[in-house]
């Protein structure tokens, strides 16, 4: 179409914020130049956000990703992104542009809209789901969620036994950790103790994902695009796990909704337990 947007300067200090409307999930991107004009970008990065204030830049092959723009005016440079993006707002950021020209782009965006269960926990609750024991597969368990934060310390989940068994996972210090462990040293004479730490920074207030994954003894831990994998050595087919699992601390027996340690402060997207989805569940009980 005719138009286009083209900032009174040309310099690095410029760029282009869209507004949704709604958190959308975006899949690709094309751009062109001014209409009828000397005036297109070279290359410029893609920046997005929930809220408009804090920003993160795409990345693609673990590096910021810098997208290769026009050669023309007219011409349309259409990107499919690697991995696609949840926001509502983008921002184009321009690098280089057309030397005798200026900076120019018309920019069109693809994707939909991006349902999603979002529940916050203001660090005095925490959500506990009991689990059907029809539906529980002793040999198979799927956790995945996602979380935003900007406190470095909480508890997103945890389930735990008569023994003291437990499978915990803690963000600390801004970095995640699972651990398993087994209590009882009578029934378990190892007191074997799990513990892997993953990924960094994760309380910059974006969206991480997490994803648990144990088959037999198998067990994989993901948080975005980071895995763990280990083998149990056997220890999962010893534990004694309750029939609860609570989100966002650990509730104090006898003592409906205090914590213990510290609770989780900040919201949870899409909490799913073997194809359970928690949060929608929650809302309708």
């Amino acid at each position: 179409g005719a138009g286009g947007w083209s900032p009174l300067v040309s310099n690095k200090y410029q760029w282009l914020q869209i507004d949704l409307g709604e958190r959308t999930e975006i899949t690709a991107v094309a751009t062109q130049g001014g209409y009828g004009s000397s005036d297109w970008v070279t290359s410029y990065l893609l920046m997005f956000s929930d809220s408009g204030r804090n920003w993160k830049q795409y990345r693609q092959e673990e590096s910021i990703w810098a997208f290769s723009g026009n050669t023309n005016a007219d011409s349309v440079v259409y990107y499919k992104l690697q991995h696609s993006i949840k926001a509502r707002f983008l921002r184009f950021v321009p690098l280089d542009w057309n030397p005798n020209g200026r900076i120019g782009m018309r920019i069109e965006v693809y994707g939909c809209t991006y349902r999603s269960e979002v529940v916050g926990f203001d660090g005095k609750s925490c959500l506990i789901y009991t689990l059907n024991k029809k539906l529980i597969n002793a040999l198979k368990d799927v956790i995945s969620l996602k979380f935003k934060t900007m406190q470095s310390d909480g508890i997103l989940l945890h389930r735990e036994g008569q023994n003291g068994d437990h499978i915990t996972v803690e963000l600390t210090k801004g970095k995640l950790s699972l651990l398993i462990n087994l209590g009882d040293t009578k029934t378990h004479p190892s007191n074997a103790q799990i513990n892997i730490t993953l990924g960094s920074l994760l309380d910059d207030q974006h969206w991480h994902s997490v994803l648990i994954e144990h088959f037999n003894n198998q067990v994989n831990f993901t948080v975005d695009k980071h895995t763990h994998h280990f083998h149990a050595k056997g220890e999962f087919s010893y534990l004694d796990l309750d029939y609860e699992l609570s989100f966002g601390g650990i509730p104090v027996p006898g003592k409906s909704g205090t914590l213990s340690r510290r609770n989780f402060h900040g919201c949870f997207e899409n909490i799913y337990y073997n194809g359970v989805n928690i949060i929608d569940l929650a809302r309708r009980h």
